[in-house]
């Protein structure tokens, strides 16, 4: 299948599906000489296996990743890493059901209409479990950023309509609670706004805030390979996000440009804004200032209740949905969606190192 791959310099491809045999990756364009073990993946992929809370599905799987290539003696070689996670806990069967029909708000449909043919047993290649292979990839991704002094903080501001407070913000309370929200407070109505969308057999969306810290100035290019606009390509590629914005994002449309722009000051001799409306880029290149951005999450689309389709003989028909399935899908995906920054931030600074002739004689010019 076309499209699994991702990036020009730090090159990555998915593959597996959620019913088959195991689900994986191979990155290409890491630097030799990265400490990496199998444990910096795996405490990534900890934090979108499912079974964690009675908010996930109870699929239980270890989601245990196997380095296959790549790294030698804990550290890469420069060669393209493959990684593997095994399938362990599939029940087929509780798909069979879904073969002649088309699920709402699942790519049944369409996948059928493309290729003719598709994998029901839990979506193949458009299930959630895909995101596995993203999560070990930008786990390396995340590692090499930490060598350069460059932080992620990815959470979830809202619940459906349960959002944090910004007053009540603690980075410490995002692993503190099932939700990955930084707001205690916000976390525990969270909880309660989905024990009503339990009983009522139903689910819910939010949204994922990422903040980037650290970045230099000059990431991005000026035209069609925009930071913002990679950065919105990779987080809308993760199947259940339907929307995606950097700053002031929508708000901006509201504002008038003597409050959406940021005025520039000058200390110690270093520029910097004094606000940060623009969410850290300007005309496509990262301007120093912390990258912030928000993810748009769907609620899960696998509900108990009923809902009206039609099957593959053109028959209307109702369904509901049973097995096992998140009734919300965002605390699962605030790993994915910092994943997704980071394989595209390293890919921007590998790219960026071309973009000035002194980069190049640093790195190649004999004294």
């Amino acid at each position: 299948m076309a499209g699994s791959i991702l990036g020009k310099h730090f090159c990555i491809s998915t593959w597996g599906e959620s019913h088959g045999k195991a689900i994986g990756v191979v990155v290409d364009g890491c630097p030799a000489g990265l400490k990496l073990m199998e444990e910096d993946i795996q405490k990534y992929l900890n934090r979108r296996k499912p079974g964690q809370s009675r908010y996930t599905t109870s699929r239980t799987e270890a989601d245990q990743v196997e380095i296959l290539s790549g790294v030698f003696e804990g550290r890469t070689t420069g060669t393209p890493i493959s990684m593997v996670v095994y399938n362990t806990s599939q029940r087929s069967k509780d798909y069979s059901e879904i073969a002649s029909y088309y699920r709402p708000g699942h790519a049944d449909y369409t996948f059928d209409e493309k290729y003719g043919f598709r994998d029901y047993r839990g979506g193949g290649r458009s299930s959630g479990r895909e995101t596995i292979g993203r999560v070990a990839a930008g786990a390396i991704a995340c590692k090499i950023l930490e060598e350069l002094g460059v932080t992620l903080c990815t959470y979830t501001r809202s619940i459906g309509n349960v959002e944090m407070n910004r007053e009540n913000f603690s980075e410490k309370e995002i692993f503190e609670n099932p939700f990955y929200m930084p707001d205690a407070d916000a976390a525990k109505r969270a909880g309660a706004y989905l024990e009503e969308c339990m009983k009522a057999q139903d689910s819910s969306g939010g949204v994922i805030e990422c903040v980037v810290q650290g970045l230099p100035v000059g990431l991005g290019e000026p035209c069609f390979d925009k930071l913002e606009a990679n950065m919105a390509k990779a987080i809308l590629s993760i199947g259940a996000v339907k929307g995606f914005e950097i700053g002031d994002g929508f708000a901006a449309a509201r504002a008038k440009g003597s409050e959406n722009n940021d005025a520039f000051v000058c200390k110690d001799g270093l520029v910097s804004k004094k606000t940060n409306h623009a969410g850290g880029t300007l005309g496509g290149i990262s301007d120093g200032s912390p990258l912030i951005f928000r993810a748009a999450v769907k609620p899960t689309p696998s509900i108990a209740s009923l809902q009206h389709t039609v099957n593959q003989k053109g028959e209307n028909i109702e369904i509901s949905i049973h097995g096992r399935h998140d009734p919300v899908i965002v605390p699962r995906a605030v790993v994915v969606v910092e994943a997704m920054a980071a394989l595209t931030l390293v890919d921007a600074l590998m790219e960026g190192m071309s973009a000035k002739i002194d980069n190049l004689q640093k790195i190649w010019k004999k004294d």
